[in-house]
């Protein structure tokens, strides 16, 4: 497996230009990783959706766009294709490197992305950026799909303001204002051992992860957030993402952009850990 290596006195990642995410990143500092690897990524770009639309389909300026076969998922154009394309390698220094990845579909994606992972003292910085090339304007969405460590010690807060219930095939049910206890993490607590599949409205950018040796920080500007966890397993996936997931049927399709030929657009996101008050 070819992974490009970068490190500092803070932090060591390995990007896996197969798929164009991360396959580790490590806390120096603390001596512990900070993502979980089940093996295939732990971190990989959501271009040009994030998640899944319902019946693989939407309706854009008065055109059906049926979307593509994934690999992965028989139903669905699951997350995209950039975790699942092999991206080339534009730059590679000792603090950053640089991606890019073109595609094209008969839908009506035709794209150039690039991505960008930077270390920073103890913050790694994540950039994608994309580009309509089609004469055609088109629909997108970017996002970011981390895996952390999650064991029983370890703590989750973020702040939200309503959240869509998990339904049928992993799509959301009507959103609701009420978030119920046993998806609420304005405080911090751990959540139980348990499956959640949940995405959140109205977060305020900032979500922290608390462990018994190292305290996570991860920042993004946008108000959608998917959480997910599986029992058993010792992650927890936090993703930031610019739209929610079956935006492209919600009215207004919301947080989606509709990009010219030659127009951009962009998502960052930071992962920011520290010690703990306990120490290293």
């Amino acid at each position: 497996m070819e992974t490009l290596l970068i490190e500092n006195a803070h932090l060591r990642m390995r990007v896996n230009p197969q798929g164009g995410g991360l396959q580790e990143l490590f806390s120096l500092t603390c001596g512990q990783p900070v993502l979980w690897d089940g093996g295939d990524s732990a971190l990989f770009p959501m271009v040009p959706l994030a998640n899944r639309v319902a019946g693989n389909r939407f309706r854009f300026q008065g055109r059906e766009v049926v979307l593509p076969q994934s690999p992965v998922d028989e139903r669905f154009f699951l997350h995209g294709d950039g975790w699942q394309s092999r991206w080339q390698i534009a730059s590679h220094s000792d603090k950053a490197c640089v991606l890019t990845l073109r595609s094209q579909h008969q839908c009506g994606f035709d794209y150039q992305a690039g991505l960008r992972y930077q270390l920073r003292g103890n913050v790694l910085r994540a950039e994608l950026t994309l580009t309509h090339l089609g004469q055609a304007p088109m629909l997108y969405g970017l996002g970011f799909h981390p895996w952390f460590c999650f064991d029983a010690q370890s703590r989750l807060r973020f702040s939200a303001s309503g959240y869509w219930p998990e339904g049928e095939h992993h799509l959301p049910q009507a959103w609701q204002s009420n978030i119920p206890a046993d998806v609420d993490f304005s405080t911090s607590r751990h959540g139980g051992d348990r499956w959640l599949n949940v995405g959140y409205s109205g977060w305020n950018g900032v979500a922290t992860l608390d462990h018994d040796v190292m305290n996570i920080t991860i920042t993004a500007q946008t108000p959608w957030l998917m959480l997910f966890r599986m029992s058993g397993q010792s992650f927890l996936c936090l993703e930031p993402q610019s739209h929610p997931v079956n935006a492209h049927h919600m009215a207004g399709q919301p947080g989606l952009v509709a990009l010219a030929q030659g127009e951009s657009s962009r998502f960052a996101m930071e992962i920011a850990v520290e010690q703990a008050r306990r120490n290293c």
